[in-house]
């Protein structure tokens, strides 16, 4: 039994024997000059190679248009395919050099993709093998060159790799993968993402992989803890087998904490809400029995803009339009028919650069993005963002119960210039006639421990308070969470940070305001307990998350969940 240790990617526990995808040979592309007259010859083939992998793009995009993630990737891959600004530079380039279209086309993919990988962003730094993948296609049919057929995979098996081209994963909706296990690989990445959509248990980042494991062999992906387990002794094996027939029975059990309130033993009401960051998670989130949406992180949406130019390193966009975000944020608010919904302005910059933003400040440069440009601060820099958002979320409100929240505030200034804009958008909406709801309410996030210092300045000019714990967490105690040298100082129950928590829920109570935390402690069951036994009613987490929640509440009183609150709140 030999056991491998790597990054969580997807959570669960997935056995199966082990199907490796060979490392795809490298393409060997010549170097060697061709003379002017073989150019028109050459541009006829890269046309009918473009032209094929094209058609092939359609075709895949047909069969996962239902699926939303995976017809994302396909239309992103279509346009870049079709970018005319990457293709004429293809050509230019061809024309007027000596070497195949080949040679060209493959140093402008990597000259593209290196740009995306020096970002210092691992999303950014995913788009780049985006851009390898298609293009890597095209060439594959320039060069006549066969690499392994994804559609070769069975049914049941742990797929073992070094990495998952991105066009690739349409096979994790067409087969029934028990787990993945891969060397590269990152949680942001499209096999990622799929994995969790899909239930796939998942480990990255674990060294040599193919060198550690035999085709065939019997394996255990354990999601949960990161461990993938090769030819496991009948102990463990047997171990596994019970771990997901008590998960199976668990989350059946969960089902009828869906439409029943959250509650202790003992009767005191709490909201679960849900973080979500696409318009088609608020569906998921009804279905799970979310109370509202707690936090809509609309950057995604500037993202997934942003991802269909991703073709051209170059190109810019126009901000998001305003009927754009309208039709997203009005479907949204009927999904949730009536129930709270909580719209974050657009939190972009630091490590979530979004290439497509119209902006007259550039935060690429930046030394230390996550304390740059971000955020409030990016949107307050540009007010166009702020007004068309504030414009789009107004003219929504008439179809849901919005409310408005504002990121990274660390200053009274900045709301008080928010909410000047904002006023500024509803006397506009009130002239042209468009209705709105001019009482939605609008509150800050509580990020950072200057914001937690003065929640009580802030509380005079908000109409709710959010704390984020993930950044609260990460600026108090000054450790990047991302960083694997320094992950194991992150620490939620940091004195530090129990102590702002405090003051803010404190402080927020005085001035008769509501209190929510939608970080990553409202989620894992020790944490949220903590949160409510300091007074915190409403929680906000992923939406498969709530019903487990619920459960937690039904079992434990008041009276235990303040005990176990004070114990961490005077542990030194």
């Amino acid at each position: 039994m030999n056991v491998l240790f790597g990054l969580s990617a997807s959570g669960g526990i997935g056995i199966g024997r082990a199907f490796i995808i060979p490392e795809t040979e490298k393409r060997i592309i010549s170097s060697k000059k061709i003379k002017d007259e073989e150019k028109p010859k050459q541009l006829v083939r890269f046309e009918r190679s473009l032209s094929k992998i094209v058609a092939q793009i359609s075709e895949q995009l047909e069969i996962v248009k239902n699926d939303k993630t995976q017809s994302e990737i396909f239309e992103t891959y279509f346009l870049m395919l079709n970018d005319p600004e990457f293709l004429g530079e293809v050509r230019k380039t061809f024309e007027a050099s000596n070497f195949s279209i080949e040679y060209v086309l493959n140093q402008k993919t990597e000259e593209y993709a290196n740009k995306l990988r020096s970002s210092g962003n691992a999303y950014l730094a995913e788009r780049a093998e985006d851009i390898c993948d298609i293009f890597g296609r095209v060439l594959n049919d320039l060069l006549d060159f066969h690499p392994f057929n994804i559609e070769n995979i069975p049914d049941d098996v742990v797929i073992i790799a070094k990495s998952m081209a991105p066009s690739d994963t349409v096979i994790l909706s067409k087969r029934r993968i028990a787990g993945i296990a891969l060397t590269d690989g990152g949680v942001s990445s499209h096999v990622g993402i799929l994995a969790r959509n899909y239930g796939i248990p998942a480990v990255f980042d674990i060294d040599n992989i193919l060198d550690e494991i035999s085709n065939d062999s019997l394996i255990i992906v354990d999601g949960d803890t990161g461990e993938v387990i090769d030819d496991p002794d009948d102990y463990t094996l047997a171990d596994y087998q019970k771990k997901i027939e008590i998960a199976k029975e668990h989350a059946e059990r969960l089902k009828k904490f869906r439409d029943i309130p959250a509650k202790t033993k003992d009767g005191e009401l709490f909201h679960l809400m849900a973080n979500i960051g696409t318009v088609d998670e608020a569906k998921i989130a009804q279905k799970e029995g979310a109370d509202g949406i707690g936090l809509f992180r609309t950057e995604f949406l500037f993202m997934s803009e942003s991802n269909k130019n991703m073709g051209s390193a170059h190109s810019k966009i126009a901000a998001f339009s305003e009927e754009s975000q309208f039709n997203a944020y009005k479907t949204v608010l009927e999904t949730m028919n009536g129930k709270p919904v909580t719209i974050r302005t657009l939190d972009a910059g630091g490590d979530k650069i979004i290439s497509a933003l119209d902006i007259s400040h550039s935060t690429s440069e930046e030394k230390n993005p996550l304390m740059g440009l971000r955020a409030i601060r990016l949107t307050l820099a540009n007010p166009q963002l702020l007004r068309t958002q504030f414009r789009a979320l107004y003219r929504a409100s008439v179809y849901g119960n919005l409310k408005i929240m504002l990121p990274l505030i660390t200053s009274v200034d900045q709301v008080e210039e928010s909410l000047a804009i904002a006023a500024k958008v509803r006397e506009e909406l009130k002239s042209e006639n468009i209705p709105f709801n001019p009482s939605v309410p609008i509150g800050v996030m509580i990020e950072t421990a200057a914001a937690a210092m003065i929640s009580d300045c802030l509380a005079k000019v908000s109409d709710f308070f959010s704390i984020g714990t993930n950044d609260l967490t990460q600026y108090t105690i000054g450790v990047d969470r991302e960083n694997s040298l320094v992950a194991p100082l992150y620490d939620e129950f940091h004195l530090a940070v129990l102590r702002l928590l405090d003051k803010t829920i404190s402080n927020a109570h005085t001035a008769a305001i509501d209190v929510s935390v939608c970080g990553e402690m409202a989620s894992r069951p020790e944490s949220a307990m903590v949160l409510a036994g300091m007074g915190v009613r409403t929680l906000s987490m992923s939406p498969k998350l709530i019903t487990k929640i619920k459960e937690l509440l039904s079992k434990i009183s008041m009276e235990e969940l303040k005990a176990i609150s004070s114990k961490r709140l005077n542990s030194l």
